[in-house]
């Protein structure tokens, strides 16, 4: 089995919009707007200030995984955290090392750079499984936590 890491295109966005209806079943066992969720992820590739996504392919040529990296800055030390969001891996590819390939080239991707400060994401507070890959790569838990008003929900 062989994984590559490439960025992302919009010939990718069916296939990112699929991951990210997956992802909302399966974490939060909601149904996204199609439209609206494809349309979230084409406003990456519409506008590079907000991100970018990246994607792991198998050998076959099958996109098998992507995240999104946008940015956050910080005045504290003139310099961005990179957020990874929108992580999904397919299913049949799951603890074959994809989330792991796909992080080590974002890590690779801020080696000698002073404009990045930080590596940071969220995760579900009951999803040990990924909070344990996470601890496995280096990351620690942060001492912050996450307050938000959701203004898409009625």
């Amino acid at each position: 089995m062989s994984i590559s890491i490439r960025n992302a295109t919009p010939a990718d966005i069916d296939r990112i919009a699929e991951f990210q209806q997956a992802m909302a079943m399966e974490t939060e066992n909601r149904t996204l707007d199609p439209s609206v969720s494809t349309q979230g992820i084409t406003a990456i590739f519409d506008d590079p200030l907000k991100g970018f996504y990246i994607v792991a392919v198998s050998s076959s040529d099958e996109v098998v995984g992507s995240l999104l990296i946008t940015y956050e800055w910080s005045d504290w030390s003139n310099a961005n955290h990179w957020w990874i969001q929108s992580v999904y891996v397919d299913a049949a590819w799951r603890r074959k090392g994809v989330y792991r390939t796909m992080y080590e080239h974002i890590l690779g991707l801020t080696k000698g750079r002073s404009d990045i400060c930080s590596i940071r994401l969220y995760v579900e507070r009951s999803n040990s499984v990924a909070q344990q890959t996470y601890k496995s790569l280096g990351m620690s838990h942060s001492h912050y936590d996450m307050y938000e008003i959701d203004l898409t929900q009625p």
